[in-house]
C-alpha cells in the first residue's frame, strides 16, 4: 500500500499559550501512515450500526491549524473505545466561536512546541461553547470513512485502540456546560454510529493513567453519558451496563479505610509508608517510589488508573494469611461488610472490594509496531 504524506492545515496559529495543561496527555510513536481509503470501503458517512447523525464539526483549516510536522500515523483497524478528557484550563465564560479555535490554536501550539509532537494529540476538542473542533490532522476524514484510526498521543496505550476527545475546561467541583455536554454526547454517539462501538464503551482518562483527568464531576457522569448516547442510537442499555468496574482515585487528602488499604499495598510491596488512613505527603512519596520502580509513565503520587492494577495485587488467603495485603483485604471486607470473600483475591474481587465493581472494563491496549 502506497504511503502519503498527511493533511495540512493553513500555517497559522496565531495564539500561544504557554502552560496550556491536557490532563497528562502522552505521545504515540512516528511512524508513516498508509495512503486513504481504498475502493470498496464504506463511503463517508455510512454507519457500521445504529445510525446517528454528525454534528457540525470543524475541520482543521477551518480553526487555522498549523501544519502536522510529521506523517500522520493512520491504522488500518477501527477504534473500540472513547476515551473522555478535560483540558485542565479556566472555566472561562466565552463561549464563541472565536474562543473555541483559540482553544484549539492553544493546544497545538502546546503539544507541537512544548510537547513537541507532530500535532494536537487528541482526535476532537470540544470547546464550552460546544463547538466540535478536529484536533489531529486527518481525524475527521477517517472517522467520516469509518474503518481505519488516526493514531493519537492523548494517553498512552490507548492512542490506536481509543478515540481522544478534549473538553475544554477542569470540571473536578463544577458540571460541564450544558452546550459542551450535548455536543459530547451527539459527537460520542456518532462516533459509535461510525466504528461500531458499543455506548457503554466510553471511559475516563483516569481508567487507564494517574490522573484526576476529566475531572471528579466530569467522570462521575460517565455512567450518564454511556445511557444518554445509547439513547441517541436508539439502544437500551441495562443500567448495571452503565457503571464501569473501575480504579478509585487517591490523591492528597484522602482519608479512610481506601487509603488504608493502600498504604498496607504498598509495604506488600516493599515501600515503607505510614499505615495511618491519611493519605499525606509521606503517602504520596511512597506512591511516587513504587511508581518510579513499576515504571509508570508519570510518577506523580496519584494513585489512579495505571498504578491500582500493579498494587493490588493477586493474592491467595490461604497461603498469605497475616501479610500485609492479607491486611488489606481485611480492611476493605470489615467496612463493607461484605459476604464471604473468595480465597482468591484478584481484580474483580480487589474491585468489589474497593466499591468501584461494575460492568467489565474494554482492556485493549495499543498494538505494538507500524501500521498495517
Amino acid at each position: 500500500m502506497g504511503r502519503q504524506r498527511g493533511v495540512t492545515g493553513t500555517g497559522r496559529g496565531d495564539l500561544t499559550r504557554r502552560g496550556f495543561v491536557l490532563g497528562g496527555l502522552a505521545a504515540g510513536a512516528l511512524v508513516a501512515a498508509p495512503g486513504p481509503a481504498q475502493a470498496g470501503e464504506r463511503p463517508p458517512g455510512s454507519a457500521l450500526t445504529d445510525g446517528a447523525a454528525s454534528p457540525d464539526i470543524v475541520d482543521c483549516a477551518g480553526w487555522g491549524a498549523r501544519p502536522n510536522s510529521a506523517i500522520v500515523p493512520i491504522w488500518n483497524q477501527r477504534p473500540v473505545k472513547i476515551l473522555v478528557h478535560h483540558t485542565a484550563s479556566a472555566n472561562v465564560a466565552d463561549m464563541s466561536r472565536g474562543a473555541a479555535d483559540r482553544v484549539a490554536r492553544a493546544i497545538q501550539n502546546f503539544h507541537m512546541d512544548s510537547r513537541g509532537w507532530l500535532d494536537t494529540g487528541q482526535h476532537f476538542t470540544i470547546s464550552r461553547g460546544g463547538f466540535v473542533l478536529e484536533g489531529r490532522h486527518r481525524s475527521l476524514e477517517v472517522l467520516r470513512i469509518g474503518q481505519r484510526q488516526v493514531e493519537g498521543a492523548h494517553c498512552t496505550g490507548q492512542n490506536v485502540v481509543a478515540v481522544g476527545i478534549e473538553n475544554e475546561g477542569t470540571y473536578i467541583d463544577q458540571d460541564p456546560p450544558g452546550a459542551l455536554w450535548d455536543s459530547l454526547r451527539t459527537t460520542c454517539a456518532y462516533i459509535c454510529s461510525q466504528y461500531g462501538i458499543a455506548p457503554t464503551e466510553l471511559y475516563g482518562h483516569r481508567d487507564f493513567k494517574n490522573t484526576i483527568c476529566p475531572g471528579d464531576r466530569l467522570y462521575g457522569m460517565l455512567p450518564r453519558l454511556r445511557s444518554e448516547v445509547a439513547e441517541v442510537l436508539g439502544r437500551r442499555v441495562e443500567e448495571a451496563d452503565t457503571q464501569k468496574a473501575s480504579w478509585p482515585l487517591l490523591r492528597v487528602g484522602d482519608v479512610g479505610d481506601t487509603v488504608l488499604a493502600a498504604q498496607y499495598l504498598l509495604r506488600d510491596a516493599g515501600v515503607r509508608t505510614n499505615v495511618d488512613g491519611r493519605y499525606t505527603p509521606v503517602t504520596v512519596a511512597a506512591v511516587t517510589e513504587f511508581q518510579q520502580a513499576t515504571r509508570a509513565e508519570e510518577p506523580n503520587g496519584i494513585l489512579g488508573g495505571e498504578s491500582w492494577p500493579v498494587l493490588a495485587r493477586t493474592m491467595d488467603r490461604a497461603t498469605e494469611s497475616g501479610s500485609d495485603a492479607a491486611r488489606a483485604v481485611e480492611i476493605l471486607a470489615d467496612g463493607r461488610s461484605s459476604e464471604a470473600v473468595p480465597d482468591t483475591v484478584d481484580r474483580p474481587v480487589w474491585q468489589d472490594l474497593l466499591g468501584t465493581s461494575g460492568a467489565p472494563t474494554d482492556a485493549s491496549v495499543d498494538p505494538a509496531g507500524p501500521p498495517q
